[in-house]
């Protein structure tokens, strides 16, 4: 979300297209000092931490076109995973699996503006004439990172999903929900995992996230 007037608890402050002056805010600017007093405690437990301005996008297309197939493997370096609840990754960016025909793609750094151009206008470019959308959708949505010994044990006390290692494994994804918000869930690691969360749910689910993680980190 851009907030040109510059908010008072803004993340990053840069130049972007030219404009100086031009905030851009994290969805947890409300949750900003309970976040932090939960990163001052170090624990082996869990740990959650935002991975803010990550760019997103959703895609749609037809895998059984091979335009649109040779367009995303152009632009995202991988073809779009066609086996369901997969990701797969590619140069700089990877592809989360939502539906038959549809993909989130997600970058792996913070976008800088002043350097490359947006991933949905790559795409756009690539896909033109191609029966296929490419929307930008970074601005309504944030990714948080979740990790430690008990990270499954605190997804479990919101989730409905079996998260079970031989049922969820590494590489897999899902949509649900936790408590009352709607996720998508990514397990990246044997004791890690990541959220992409809509923006008007960040900062109640990190605060849920959070209270639910307190009994189990001791």
């Amino acid at each position: 979300m851009w907030n040109e007037t510059g908010g008072t608890m803004s993340v990053v402050d840069r130049t972007v297209g030219g404009q100086t002056g031009v905030w851009q805010e994290s969805p947890l600017v409300g949750a900003d000092a309970l976040l932090k007093r939960h990163q001052a405690v170090t624990s082996a437990a869990f740990r959650l931490s935002e991975r803010p301005f990550l760019e997103l996008v959703n895609l749609r297309g037809d895998t059984r076109d091979a335009a649109f197939m040779q367009a995303v493997q152009d632009v995202i370096g991988c073809l779009p995973p066609e086996k369901p609840n997969t990701v797969a990754c590619g140069n700089g960016y990877d592809m989360v699996w939502l539906g038959p025909d549809e993909w989130l793609v997600r970058s792996a750094t913070a976008h800088d503006a002043a350097r490359s151009a947006p991933l949905q206008a790559k795409l756009g470019t690539a896909l033109s004439g191609v029966f296929a959308s490419a929307v930008d959708v970074g601005s309504g949505y944030t990714v948080l990172e979740i990790s430690g010994t008990r990270a499954r044990d605190v997804l479990a006390r919101g989730c409905p999903l079996d998260l079970h290692p031989k049922l969820f494994g590494e590489g897999q994804c899902a949509q649900s929900h936790y408590f009352k918000a709607s996720m998508t869930l990514l397990h990246n690691g044997a004791d890690s995992f990541e959220i992409v969360v809509r923006r008007s749910f960040a900062d109640y689910f990190v605060r849920i996230l959070l209270d639910a993680a307190e009994p189990l980190m001791s």
